[in-house]
């Protein structure tokens, strides 16, 4: 069952370290560690376990959203994540442990189970619950400052209309759209249908094993598949002919080892495969049926292409960049305030990211008790619904307006300019999250972990901004 340990706060004083010393209060990880509204996150993270008296106690939220967040923030595998909890105080001080202490509070193993307990809808609320509470920190800073009615989050009973009158338009709203790519080799066909023909050759290997000293094991020309193989995939320049020929030979190895199988599976069942191998199979399955298709059609293009077999839901993303015209991995939408990132909609799918905008907006009306006053978006999303959206709403959309291009005066030229001088943050974003946090490359495995770590790193992004204003005027204090 799991123990509560988030309702009384862990008070800095208290972190005992047995060589003397004390921790430095400026630290990061100690300012963290503050931000971090972990008794409200330890509310979610309770529902996912049983409550049975039996077992061993789960460690706590702290722990593993603590240790989660360590590990995307310095971008650590999970055997070094614990290496370096264990040897860093500032960090165990951040996990809340009560002391100092030289060995691993828990096993490397963990992480895995961290990421799916939790899950991606775990960290977006914590991150929601951030944001709501810049969103607070702002509005009073204007209240002090000006009586001008900007909205609220007390008078509006948190529906986005204040108990007088309609909040003005205030403040904007930025959206975009980017492709988070998994950890994956770049996808051929012909690499595809060789990576599944061996496996099915394993599998072979199992189901026959029974049988072995009574009936002979069933052919599949492993060794001339291969060579047939290498013969293309060590050419510097294959042609397009070749390629296909390649592909047909690999799809008729791959459908004599599915029947093969499947004769098999008539004389002993397939209970001999584990889970992993079985997962396989079905997968397999369904990646000849698509390549068969494209193959007879002369085709690239199929309905949820699977261009993994590890990782199955992975798909295509087409971006039209120069560099990288299809992506494979998720594809993320978010919106940016004042700075702050939030996730808009995750898919593994491709979508067309204008159906965000209004999701967008509802929410940051929930967030600031206004609409905003701009929304600073690609073209993508000034559509006839979405204009029409932001007109009843009083919302100006950046970018020229539809039909024919209009002759612009000086006005309307430096409006633009600075829109998308403005909206160079939310790309500028997009970067810092690639770069610094890895969204540009997804190491976990599985759908859910994957979308759990791109939700942490959003997170990050949001923490390590909210770090850089705390320590704002500091850094102006020694410049002066």
């Amino acid at each position: 069952m799991y123990r509560r340990t988030e309702s009384q706060p862990q008070l800095f004083e208290d972190f005992f370290l047995p060589f003397g010393g004390k921790l430095n209060k400026d630290n990061r990880w100690v300012q963290l560690a503050a931000m971090i509204p972990w008794w409200r996150a330890e509310e979610k993270y309770a529902k996912s376990f049983k409550q049975s008296m039996r077992g061993q106690v789960p460690l706590s939220v702290r722990m593993a959203l603590g240790a989660l967040y360590i590990q995307e923030r310095m971008q650590l595998d999970d055997r070094e994540t614990v290496q370096q909890i264990t040897e860093n105080p500032y960090y165990q001080y951040f996990l809340g442990l009560p002391q100092f202490q030289d060995e691993p509070p828990f096993h490397h193993s963990l992480m895995t189970h961290f990421r799916k307990r939790l899950g991606a809808d775990v960290i977006q609320q914590v991150n929601d619950w951030i944001l709501e509470e810049e969103a607070d920190n702002k509005q009073n800073q204007d209240d002090d400052g000006s009586n001008r009615p900007t909205g609220g989050r007390n008078g509006d009973d948190r529906t986005g209309q204040p108990d007088n009158e309609q909040s003005k338009n205030n403040g904007t709203l930025m959206l975009d759209a980017t492709c988070a790519p998994a950890d994956i080799s770049y996808p051929t066909d012909l690499k595809l249908l060789n990576e599944a023909r061996e496996k099915l050759e394993e599998i072979i290997d199992v189901l026959h094993e029974p049988f072995v000293g009574e009936a002979q094991k069933p052919r599949t020309y492993r060794n001339t598949a291969r060579k047939r193989y290498l013969e293309i995939a060590k050419k510097r320049r294959a042609g397009a002919k070749q390629i296909r020929k390649a592909i047909g030979q690999q799809l008729r190895y791959v459908s004599r080892n599915l029947r093969i199988i499947d004769m098999l599976a008539e004389k002993s069942g397939l209970e001999r495969l584990n889970a992993k191998q079985y997962r396989q199979l079905l997968v397999i399955a369904e990646l000849y049926r698509q390549q068969q298709l494209m193959y007879v059609n002369r085709t690239h293009t199929v309905e949820d292409r699977i261009v993994s077999l590890s990782q199955p839901h992975v798909r295509p993303i087409v971006r039209g960049k120069v560099n990288a015209p299809v992506e494979f991995g998720a594809k993320l939408a978010i919106s940016l305030v004042d700075g702050y990132a939030r996730m808009e909609q995750l898919s593994w799918d491709n979508f067309n990211e204008s159906i965000t905008l209004k999701s967008a907006v509802e929410a940051y009306v929930e967030r600031h008790g206004c609409y905003p006053e701009a929304i600073l978006a690609d073209q993508i999303y000034r559509n006839r619904e979405n204009l029409r959206y932001c007109k009843e709403h009083g919302i100006r959309l950046s970018g020229p307006s539809l039909g024919r291009p209009k002759k612009e005066d000086d006005r309307d030229q430096t409006l633009a300019k600075k829109d998308a001088s403005c909206r160079n943050a939310i790309e500028g974003k997009f970067g810092e999250a690639k770069r610094s946090y890895g969204l540009g490359r997804i190491r976990a495995r599985l759908r859910e972990t994957s979308e759990t770590v791109i939700a942490l790193q959003l997170l990050v992004m949001n923490l390590e901004r909210k770090l850089r204003v705390l320590f704002l005027p500091f850094f102006r204090l020694l410049l002066t």
